[in-house]
């Protein structure tokens, strides 16, 4: 069976997509393509699995208003995306999948595009609570829509085609070890462990939200802090500006960018997560039954990220910073009162594990067989 993967723009496409094809995998031997923008969020990782790539022009339509975004759109719609839409065209004809799965994003809009011209059977994967504009344009040609949330907000009415699966994982996540995670990072273990991750898009601004009480921080708590790999010389040099105690160093822990071995470690060993709110991070922290402190990204799409963490913890598995106006009182502020009621953390993660649906992948990967039977 020939199966086209689209999608893309962020890790949180690519790597739902990672974990749909290691769960196919173990059912039956599959053909992969993923057709989508060149981007280095995961095309490696999807290297690695043996799925044949066919990278496509992409544009998207920016929704700041800045006379460089206005220009950067123009060229999109007039350029880039026709011209991705022909490169998808001549992708579909030249594969012929059995099928096509969409993890939504602007990688996927030439690809959706390109299929109303050849039928191949669509399925969509929504991760967040209010889907994006590529899931509402693709849901009237889609055989079925999976989605993270129970109440998934799409425009129509598609509920016969919507079925709750939770957002697929990297299954390897789940085996990490505190110990390793001890020698990997060169942890002190004298303090509770905070895991610092700011997502693919959202890191600055956490970046300068930690760094305004950092030396706070370091009195009380050892940190491990993903900071994004562009963030990385400039925040080191502010933390070694900000932080005077030299002491303190070894409660600190800067990486611009953690790869599936660290993270995975890094999660096991932490005793809470601050993260941005995209579903991939929030199912990821879930199945691990890591209590959370969410940042929602103010600028995301629909303000889906807003809704995805609130939806998140209303069962007690996390503390929401307001996205309009996060500060670093309201992220210490947070942080002191958790870790004063030890009883809350235990209640988190037992609220974390409660929502979280691991099986999503292996429930996608077995649909999808059967779907071509």
């Amino acid at each position: 069976m020939k199966i086209v993967f689209t999608g893309g723009g962020t890790g949180g496409h690519i790597y739902p997509i990672l974990a749909i094809i290691r769960e196919m995998k173990k059912i039956s031997p599959q053909t992969f393509y993923y057709i989508g923008p060149k981007t280095r969020f995961g095309l490696k990782e999807l290297q690695k699995e043996r799925v044949i790539l066919k990278t496509i022009t992409t544009g998207k339509l920016r929704r700041y208003k800045k006379i460089s975004a206005i220009f950067q759109n123009i060229i999109d719609v007039v350029f880039k995306i026709p011209w991705g839409i022909l490169s998808a065209v001549f992708a579909l004809k030249s594969i012929e999948p059995d099928l096509i799965l969409s993890k939504g994003g602007y990688g996927a809009l030439p690809v959706i595009i390109a299929n109303k011209l050849f039928k191949f059977p669509l399925f969509i994967h929504e991760s967040d609570s209010i889907a994006g504009k590529t899931t509402n344009l693709a849901a009237k040609q889609a055989v079925a829509i999976f989605t993270s949330f129970d109440d998934t907000e799409i425009e129509g009415n598609f509920q016969n085609k919507i079925i709750v699966t939770g957002n697929p994982i990297r299954k390897e996540l789940l085996f990490g070890n505190e110990n390793e995670a001890k020698k990997i990072f060169n942890l002190s273990g004298e303090k509770p462990l905070i895991l610092i991750l700011g997502g693919s898009q959202g890191a600055e601004e956490i970046n300068e939200l930690v760094l305004a009480i950092l030396p706070q921080l370091l009195e009380k708590f050892e940190i491990i802090h993903q900071c994004g790999e562009k963030n990385l010389d400039n925040t080191d040099l502010l933390y070694r500006t900000i932080v005077e105690n030299k002491e303190l160093d070894k409660y600190y822990h800067l990486y611009g960018f953690l790869n599936e071995e660290q993270i995975k470690h890094a999660l096991a060993g932490a005793h809470l997560v601050v993260s941005r709110a995209g579903a991939a991070a929030i199912f990821e922290i879930a199945a691990l039954g890591k209590p959370s402190i969410l940042i929602p990204l103010l600028n995301s799409a629909q303000g889906h990220q807003a809704k995805n963490a609130y939806l998140y913890a209303k069962n007690g598995a996390a503390e929401v910073l307001e996205p309009e106006n996060p500060t670093p009182h309201m992220l210490y502020s947070a942080l002191i009162k958790i870790f004063s009621h030890p009883e809350n953390l235990k209640e988190m993660e037992k609220a974390a594990l409660k929502f979280s649906k691991p099986e999503a992948g292996e429930r996608i990967a077995k649909y999808l067989v059967l779907a071509k039977g």
